[in-house]
């Protein structure tokens, strides 16, 4: 029997490369690395907890069926995050288009009860809200340097843009933040 192998915890590259050799079984460690990230990207920018196994399935299928085409030129959790910024950008477009065709009344009722539900939320729940109504280009630096502790090389590489460009959309984020969570600062900071 020969001896398993051990691979560092950081060598996502040697288990993409036995991938692309035929070893299909270490895609399952793959997923188990990334899947909690994945997810935590998913749940704060489409800001919808039902949605989330549906969009980190797609997500992991994606990743499956491209793996191949991963080049080893940037991280691989800079790839896969990648796949999943652009899963969750699909999805928020499928929503928008759906809500072109409600009824305004319908509208006009459920943003009362989202008034009425985000008066009884506790503080996570008032700042997921108010981070998920920032503009993508905000929000996903974003989530990727606040709560995800991507470096600002990774989030430029993840969402493709120079690393000025990530500071000072962090910057902006964080500002918009400040100036929206004003009226919660008493049940933010109790």
């Amino acid at each position: 029997m020969p001896e398993p192998q051990i691979l560092k915890l950081d060598d996502d590259f040697t288990l993409v490369q036995r991938f692309i050799e035929g070893d299909e079984s270490v895609f399952n460690q793959l997923v188990i690395r990334h899947k909690e990230r994945v997810r935590n990207i998913i749940y704060i920018t489409v800001n919808n907890p039902d949605c989330i196994d549906d969009i980190a399935q797609d997500v992991f299928v994606k990743v499956y069926k491209n793996l191949h085409h991963f080049r080893f030129e940037s991280q691989f959790s800079t790839w896969i995050y990648r796949i999943t910024i652009n899963k969750c950008r699909d999805h928020l477009r499928k929503i928008k288009l759906r809500r072109i065709f409600i009824p305004i009344l319908d509208s006009f009722d459920k943003a009362d009860k989202f008034k009425n539900e985000t008066e009884e939320t506790n503080t996570s729940e008032i700042v997921r809200n108010e981070i998920s109504k920032l503009p993508e280009k905000l929000k996903i630096p974003l989530l990727l340097k606040d709560i995800e502790g991507f470096s600002y090389q990774e989030i430029a590489e993840s969402v493709q843009c120079e690393i000025g460009t990530v500071k000072s959309r962090i910057f902006r984020a964080r500002e918009k933040l400040k100036k929206t969570l004003l009226p919660y600062k008493t049940e933010i900071f109790k």
